[in-house]
């Protein structure tokens, strides 16, 4: 019985609960007011924020937290609508990148204004500055602690 009151199955059920109600918020919010999803549009600010804006599918599906069959679905979404390419990997003939067309980054600068707007309602707006940077740093020590392959997408981006 003692352990039903650890205070890491309430930290735990606070984060999972916080994230994915947030997530719903943000669906909802970027599908009214930015006509993509949630998932869409992460990976499309993934993609610009990225040098050269584009990453390997591996390392793409690495940092959404996406199965390689999941992200060809989304990617596959996203270049019928003309937002992403598929770019061979020149030095492996397996790999390909996804990378973002210009078309792709009007669309993601056309959203992040009211993207923005959204997470400070529903997210930041909720903690002060020196909160959020606490928070910032912890959540990429736990991300990189259980996930060292979307590190290994960044650190990588440019190479092939």
């Amino acid at each position: 019985m003692d352990r039903l009151g650890d205070e890491r199955l309430t930290l735990l059920g606070l984060l999972l609960e916080s994230s994915s109600a947030l997530r719903t918020q943000l669906d909802q919010r970027l599908a009214r007011d930015v006509r993509l999803p949630i998932g869409s549009f992460e990976l499309l600010v993934r993609l610009a924020r990225s040098p050269g804006r584009h990453l390997r599918m591996s390392d793409l599906a690495a940092q959404a937290g996406l199965t390689p069959s999941g992200l060809t679905r989304a990617i596959d979404r996203l270049h019928r609508d003309g937002l992403v390419v598929r770019v061979p990997c020149p030095s492996d003939g397996r790999g390909a990148f996804a990378e973002l067309t210009p078309a792709g980054l009007d669309r993601v600068l056309a959203g992040l204004g009211p993207h923005l707007e959204h997470v400070d309602e529903c997210f930041t707006g909720a903690l002060s500055p020196e909160e959020q940077r606490q928070l910032l740093g912890l959540l990429r020590k736990v991300r990189d602690h259980i996930n060292p392959a979307a590190i290994a997408g960044i650190e990588d981006a440019a190479a092939c």
